[in-house]
This record gives structure tokens, sequence and C-alpha cells, in this order.
């Protein structure tokens, strides 16, 4: 069983993946429509959401708004990028399993926004352990 405090940060923590998931699907539909392919529109769109995140979970979930930013910023980048492997690697299964699925087509238009919100729950626990313990341990 979880402490109360734990608790309380991992839905905080959850929260703030809710406005990273947003940022996320928002960022990748405007790369698609100004053109961009799928994953490089995953790089930058992951990147926008990872830095919507650090903030919320910087001052809210964490309470970790001391020290040098900059370098928090870096340890935060580092420690989602495992996450965020598994993100990627989820939404991009996604993304090639309903291609290739008859029964998926009428998805195809909402696929982006479910490959990435398989992706996000996919490395939920794995971000959280590594931010908890490897950028804002106190």
């Amino acid at each position: 069983m979880l402490a109360p405090h734990v608790r309380v940060q991992l839905l905080r923590f959850a929260v703030a993946g809710v406005a990273g998931l947003a940022v996320d699907v928002l960022v990748l539909y405007l790369a698609l429509a100004l053109g961009s392919g799928f994953h490089a529109g995953r790089v930058l769109s992951f990147l926008s959401a990872v830095w919507v995140t650090w903030r919320i979970n910087r001052r809210y979930t964490f309470d970790a708004a001391t020290g040098s930013a900059w370098r928090q910023w870096w340890r935060y980048v580092g420690a989602m990028a495992f996450g965020g492997a598994v993100n990627y690697g989820v939404s991009a299964a996604v993304i090639a399993l309903m291609a290739h699925w008859p029964a998926a087509a009428p998805l195809l238009p909402a696929a982006p926004l479910l490959a990435v919100c398989c992706g996000t729950l996919a490395g939920l626990a794995l971000n959280f352990v590594s931010a908890k313990f490897l950028v804002f341990q106190r």
C-alpha cells in the first residue's frame, strides 16, 4: 500500500500527465497538419509534453521549484526518456497495427490520438518512479 503523500503525488502526476497528453496530441495533430510524418511529429509532440509536465510536476506534484531549473530540466528529460521510449514504442506499434488491421479502418482518423493515449498509459508508472526518485528526490 502506498503512503498517503505518495498517493497524492501519484494523483497529481496523473493530472500533469493528462495535461501533457493534451499537449502531446495537439502538437502531434498540428505537426501532421503541417506535413510532418507521424514519427517526426511524435518527437516534437513528446518534447512539448515533457516541458509541460516538468513545469507542473516541478511546482505542484513534487514541490521542487528550488535549485537550478536548468539542471533539473535536463535530469527530467533524461529520466523521461526511458518512459518516452516505452511511450513511443507503444504508440508506433498501435499505428502499425491499425494500418494493417482492416477492421480499424473507421478509426484511422483517430489513430494518432489512440496511439498517444496507449503510449502515455504504458509509460506512466516508469515515468512516475523515475521523476520521484531520480529528478525530484529530496
